[in-house]
């Protein structure tokens, strides 16, 4: 089928991309023989190194299971907060008034160059100098610190992008029934713009969850990633198989949350387009009759 935008192949170019099928198909499968072959070289297949995921309890009680309880709660803090915060900045950095738009716009390009990592840094040893938070709970109010600062003003710039991505006629006829600009914001564009940034929002969702591993890193906070060090060395240095693990649950952690956002996306969009009201035939006729009547 061939469109405006799209020409359909032809006998060569199908026949073409039936070997570069193959051809991918054929590499991809000699990286995956030539990886299984080292592990194995390596031992690290051996059931004795992965059986404790499968048979006992302890690696999940102990050490997978309070990592992914410090990890959940870390990126839950930081998107709960993060994301009101983000809205309230990009909407700031709309704003008719300097005052209001220009520090927010410093803010936001302020926090948005500075990496992650050094922002958790900076953020426990103001913890550390200023408060009197202890010294168990520092890591985690840093990490969150971190993550919010960073994730706030990339999700500002996401709103603000999302909002002006609407058509200007939007905005004008909400002026032109006698609007104001918040009264806008809030019934016209913001309702409409969410579906846009839905999907760039939830990636920066995933990024928040991937992103608690830093802390662990370097702030020897107790998440899933930085379980796997002393769940290695208690099971037999099965460092191959403590990694997979982890990264299992990060992937299913992603999916869910990307799997959601996709779900929610098709209902709103579905429920923009169910919102048209239908008249039944009779009512249609009478409204019609009533018409013609007024006109006489």
């Amino acid at each position: 089928m061939t469109s405006v935008l799209y020409d359909a192949p032809g006998p060569r170019a199908k026949r073409r991309n039936i070997l570069y099928s193959i051809g991918f198909l054929a590499v991809f499968a000699l990286v995956v023989w030539w990886l299984v072959t080292k592990l194995n070289e390596k031992n690290q297949l051996d059931w004795v190194k992965w059986k404790p995921f499968f048979t006992d309890s302890r690696p999940w009680e102990t050490y997978i299971w309070p990592g992914l309880e410090s990890t959940l709660t870390a990126a839950g803090y930081a998107m709960v907060i993060a994301l009101p915060l983000g809205a309230l900045f990009g909407i700031a950095r709309l704003s008719d008034h300097l005052a209001v738009r220009i520090p927010s716009g410093t803010v936001v390009e302020f926090f948005r160059a500075i990496p992650v990592l050094i922002l958790m840094i900076f953020a426990n040893a103001a913890y550390s100098e200023f408060t009197n938070v202890s010294s168990d709970d520092r890591p985690l109010y840093a990490v969150v610190t971190g993550l919010v600062l960073y994730n706030a003003s990339v999700l500002a710039e996401i709103v603000r992008a999302g909002i002006q991505s609407l058509p200007k006629g939007q905005t004008e006829a909400a002026y032109a029934i006698g609007l104001r600009k918040g009264q806008t914001m809030r019934a016209i564009l913001l309702p409409q713009s969410v579906t846009a940034m839905l999907p760039a929002i939830v990636s920066q969702l995933v990024v928040i969850v991937k992103d608690t591993a830093l802390g662990g890193a370097m702030l020897t906070f107790s998440e899933l990633l930085a379980s796997v060090r002393p769940m290695s060395a208690a099971y037999g240095a099965n460092t191959i198989a403590c990694f997979t693990i982890v990264a299992v649950i990060f992937v299913a952690i992603n999916f869910t949350l990307t799997t959601f956002a996709s779900w929610l996306e098709a209902r709103l969009r579905r429920a923009k387009k169910s919102t048209g009201a239908v008249l039944p035939p009779a009512a249609v006729a009478g409204t019609a009759a009533t018409g013609a009547g007024g006109g006489v």
